[in-house]
């Protein structure tokens, strides 16, 4: 993080430096741009890909294309976008994982998709860890494109535009892809519920 009485971060210098072969400008890039990285990793990342390895990946993506930046859009959007195609490309080459059922929740995912089902608005704090990962355990169901959409659109509350900048896709084509998810999403609840009722 930046001193209060810090000079304001050189970007067009440091990018000069990197294009020179400067040591020093790469790292200073790397320690600017790695807040932004990181973010990005933890919310796109498949769960068995460490997350230092992603953001490794990405640096190394970024430098070998540098000479490919033109300038048309910011550089940390530019950057951003490599690090969300490179989420999606590792979830992609992640084996699909077998469908999950009633049993191969724990206690807490379990007692918060019951009270959802039997709409119980009052979920304990402490179960709050296993909404967040019965939710992540369903997202793991998606295909990557659809849980890269869920993720930008539903839980990082990202805006259609914002998606279309950081993924390259049309708008249009981001709006069916949320819609087909949600409605993945809610099938794959609805098994869940149906397994637990039968």
């Amino acid at each position: 993080m930046p001193q209060p009485d810090a000079p304001p971060f050189d970007l067009a210098g440091c990018l000069e430096g990197v294009r020179r072969r400067d040591q020093a400008a790469a790292r200073a890039l790397v320690d600017h741009l790695y807040p932004l990285v990181i973010r990005i990793v933890r919310s796109h990342r498949p769960r068995r890909v460490a997350e230092e390895d992603l953001a490794q990946d990405i640096f190394l993506k970024m430098f070998t294309r540098i000479e490919q930046y033109q300038g048309a859009v910011p550089f940390p959007h530019w950057v951003s976008r490599i690090a969300v195609t490179t989420c999606i490309d590792q979830l992609r080459a992640q084996k699909r994982r077998p469908e999950f059922r009633w049993a191969d929740l724990s206690e807490g995912e379990a007692d918060v998709a019951e009270a959802v089902m039997t709409n119980e608005n009052d979920v304990a704090v402490n179960d709050a860890m296993a909404a967040h990962e019965l939710v992540h355990r369903l997202l793991d169901q998606l295909n990557p494109d659809d849980q890269v959409v869920i993720r930008l659109l539903d839980l990082e509350q990202k805006s259609i535009a914002e998606i279309a900048t950081l993924t390259g896709w049309n708008q249009s084509l981001i709006k069916v892809r949320a819609f087909r998810a949600r409605r993945k999403l809610r099938r794959l609840f609805l098994d869940l519920q149906r397994e637990e009722n039968s």
